[in-house]
Formats: C-alpha cells, sequence, structure tokens
C-alpha cells in the first residue's frame, strides 16, 4: 500500500471570490493592475492586525509584545505594526532609522546583535534606545561613549544560555554561539556594568526559531525566566527589563501544523505570575517576527513560459530566487521543501498536473516548486506563494544577475 504525502496546512487566511484569490479586498488580477507589474509582495494589513490581536487574546495581558523589525523592515508595514505592539527589536543602525522615522519612542526600542560597531553603539546611545549587550567588547566601548556623550547607555545583557530550544528551525542559544555572553560569565559582565555606570536593564535570552512544538517553546521559556531568576542575584540595580526572545513558528512544508498558543499562553501567565512578585519593575517582553507578518504576505508572479524536458513539466516564471530566496530552499533548508503555491485565478480548478516552478535566472538553483501539484497553468496567468511575508525581499539577493529590486505592497 502507498504511503500519501503529506499536504501543505489549509492556506484559509486569503479569501477566494470567483475562483479568484483576494488580497486585502481586492481579487488578485485588480491588484496585479492596480501594483502594475509582476513579480511583486503584497501584505495584508487586516492580517496583520488579526495576528497580533490573537496573540493578544491567547497570552498574558501584563507581557509585552515587541515586533522583530528584521523579520519584513518594509517602512510602510513597519509604520502599521508599531501602531498595535508595544516596542520594537532591531538589529542594525539601518533598521534603528527605521524604527526612529516610524515614530517609536526610543525607550520602546531594543539593539541586539554580536557584530554591533561603534559607530552603531554611538548611534544607540545618542538616540536613548535599549541596548542588548553580546560582548565584554560592547560594555568597554559603552562605558568610554557614554562619558563622551554625557549619557549613560541603557543596557540588557543577552544570556547564552546552556539549554537549546528544542526542534528550532535556527538554535540561537545553547552551547558555542556568536550571541550573547555564555551563562557562567554573565556576573562578571555585570559586575563591569555596575563599575562602568551603564544603565542596567535587565536581561534577554533568544534560544531559537521557527518553532511549531508548543511544548518546547514552552520549557524554553521556563528555563529561560529561571536563568534570569538565578542570574539577577548578581545584577548592579533592579530588573526593569526580562526579555524572553520568541521562536513562534508558522508552518511552511508539507506535514507541519500552525502553532498551538494555549500552552505558551499558561507558561507565560505563569511566569508573569511569578515576575510581578520578585521582579516587581520588570516588564515581560517577546519578541516575534516571523510569526506576526510571515503568514500575510503574498508573492506574486507570472508564468512566462510552459516547456517540458524529459518528461518533466516546467512553468517558468518572471520571479525567482533573486527575490524569494526562502521559498528556493536556499535560506537554511536542509533538504529542500516546497511553500504553499497556487495559481492564484484558479483557486477552485481541479490540480491536474505535476509542474515545477522555476524564475528566470542562469542557475539550477533557481527553482521555487519542485514537483507541486497545480491545475494547468499557462504563460500569463499568475502564480503566488504563500507564507511570504518574513524574511523575503531584504533576505534575498536582489542584485543577482542584474533584475530589478522587487516591488512590495501593504494592502
Amino acid at each position: 500500500m502507498n504511503s500519501i504525502a503529506p499536504l501543505h496546512a489549509p492556506m484559509k487566511q486569503f479569501p477566494v471570490a470567483s475562483g479568484e484569490l483576494v488580497v486585502g479586498g481586492i481579487p488578485l488580477k485588480q491588484l496585479v493592475a492596480r501594483v502594475g507589474c509582476t513579480p511583486f509582495y503584497v501584505y495584508d494589513r487586516a492580517l496583520l492586525t488579526r495576528r497580533i490581536e490573537e496573540l493578544r487574546a491567547a497570552l498574558p495581558t501584563r507581557l509585552k509584545l515587541h515586533y522583530a523589525i528584521k523579520a519584513n523592515p518594509m517602512p510602510a508595514l513597519v509604520a502599521h505594526m508599531t501602531q498595535r505592539v508595544d516596542g520594537v527589536d532591531v538589529a542594525s543602525s539601518g533598521e534603528l532609522k527605521i524604527a526612529l522615522d516610524a515614530g517609536v519612542p526610543a525607550h520602546d526600542i531594543s539593539f541586539a546583535g554580536p557584530g554591533k560597531t561603534d559607530a552603531e553603539l554611538a548611534q544607540a546611545v545618542a538616540s536613548g534606545v535599549l541596548i542588548v549587550l553580546e560582548s565584554f567588547r560592547e560594555a568597554a566601548a559603552l562605558a568610554t561613549i557614554s562619558k563622551t556623550l554625557n549619557l549613560p547607555a541603557r543596557v540588557v545583557v543577552r544570556i547564552n544560555p546552556n539549554f537549546e530550544l528544542k526542534s528550532a528551525g535556527m538554535k540561537m542559544g545553547g552551547g558555542p554561539k556568536p550571541f550573547g555572553v555564555d551563562a557562567e560569565r554573565v556576573p562578571d559582565l555585570l559586575k563591569i556594568i555596575g563599575e562602568t555606570g551603564l544603565a542596567f536593564e535587565g536581561f534577554h535570552l533568544f534560544v531559537g526559531s521557527q518553532n511549531l512544538r508548543a511544548g518546547a517553546i514552552a520549557e524554553a521559556l521556563r528555563k529561560s525566566y529561571t536563568l534570569v531568576s538565578e542570574l539577577a542575584a548578581s545584577a548592579p540595580g533592579p530588573v526593569k527589563v526580562i526579555n524572553l526572545g520568541g521562536g513562534f513558528g508558522i508552518p511552511y512544508f508539507p506535514g507541519e501544523q500552525s502553532l498551538d498558543l494555549v500552552p505558551i499562553g499558561s507558561t507565560l501567565t505563569s511566569i508573569a505570575e511569578e515576575a510581578a512578585k520578585s521582579f516587581p519593575q520588570a516588564e515581560i517582553v517577546i519578541e516575534l517576527g516571523r510569526y506576526l507578518v510571515g503568514e500575510a504576505g503574498l508573492y506574486v508572479s507570472r508564468i512566462v513560459d510552459r516547456k517540458v524536458s524529459n518528461g518533466e513539466l516546467f512553468l517558468v516564471i518572471d520571479g525567482g530566487m533573486h527575490q524569494h530566496l526562502a521559498a528556493s530552499g536556499n535560506f537554511g533548508q536542509v533538504l529542500r521543501k516546497n511553500f504553499p503555491v497556487a495559481i492564484g485565478s484558479r483557486m477552485h480548478a481541479i490540480k491536474a498536473e505535476s509542474v515545477w516552478i522555476v524564475g528566470p535566472l542562469c542557475t539550477p538553483l533557481d527553482v521555487l516548486a519542485e514537483r507541486t501539484v497545480l491545475p494547468r497553468g499557462e504563460p500569463g496567468d499568475l502564480v503566488v506563494i504563500f507564507q511570504s511575508g518574513a524574511y523575503g525581499a531584504t533576505a534575498s539577493p536582489q542584485a543577482f544577475l542584474g533584475h530589478p529590486p522587487v516591488v512590495e505592497v501593504l494592502v
């Protein structure tokens, strides 16, 4: 008996009318005419807002929700998000500018990253944002910068814990890592912070990303809070911020299912209640990027050719890996798997043929779907790739082979 291949989780976030995908209330063909070209990314405002509202309902009210701009730094999208979250996290001076330009108060911005230059640290101090300390060098540099500017740098210490987030797509804590300071060395750094007069505010951990196992996330959150509680005994001042990171995943590949927020919400509620007693001045923060924006985005492209080679059918589209590296499997996948994909104007048609969807680039790596089953696609038809709201345009080598930059719209 042949086994049945696992299917993608249903992509129900975008409605369908008369067999055509609808985005932000606009039928796909009309949207293409409005944008004026393909390919492009489109992000749905209503879906972004709905995801935040769902999280607010599932998580404790005392919890602060931050948006990690790295997931999608499109300025219009950032402006939309910052009106609905409690703060943002940035990882470069460029992202810092986007956040400040969007009107985010400096107090609600944190700046992380293991390779912050002295110039970036000076920008952060001058802006008044919270700096996530990731090394002893950064602490020494900030002491000098603070004296020069006569502004004490606001800092939290990023801890590299002695545990990992199980089943994380990317492990960012535990074992040898470039991120943060190993837990056993944190007391030494806290002593230096106190001696140099930096404005200590708390701790930050981020142990992994793109995780769909609620139990693993809940366990990591609990361990993270326990570790913070232990290290706080060495703190040079009251703990005002406990950033427990994120790691919430979305289903990209066949067999994956949406994350269950109930166990996570229960764990965070317990942590918030304990923190209210142990750290009465502290804000409990989680920072999310992909989970907030990933499912609200589509990549839209047009079929330019249909061809058969050695019995395999290829649909050649006008977009490719240079604009959507993640969908090509070249952004961290060990084994290439297909993102959910559809013919956007034939959503009700029978899936009749197995096809490869490939881009226009002169490289065999330019594959966006491999042997996926779709309705018959012809030149001129619109191919859409779901789950494209995070790590899309800015995570792709858009200058490769001289193609024009991709358009992004918020509707």
